[in-house]
């Protein structure tokens, strides 16, 4: 069987375990999303979503929901 999942990166103010605790629910419910994390140790806080059937616009809505700032990240060149 075929996936067509996608792998998606967001700059984020996700920025602590607390942070991450208050997206969880939103993210973890969001039909779409299959895994997901964020690099704290990142300067941009980087979120990283692998997801099936959810566009990154519904991703960034999903965190906006949840109180934070999101933004798409642009691919390294």
């Amino acid at each position: 069987m075929e996936s067509n999942q996608q792998k998606f990166q967001f700059k984020t103010n996700i920025n602590c375990g607390g942070c991450i605790a208050s997206v969880k629910p939103f993210l973890d419910q969001a039909e779409g999303v299959c895994e997901w994390h964020v690099d704290t140790t990142n300067p941009n806080k980087v979120l990283t979503v692998q997801a099936e059937g959810i566009s990154p616009l519904k991703i960034i809505e999903t965190v906006q929901k949840a109180g934070f700032k999101i933004d798409t990240l642009q691919p390294q060149a």
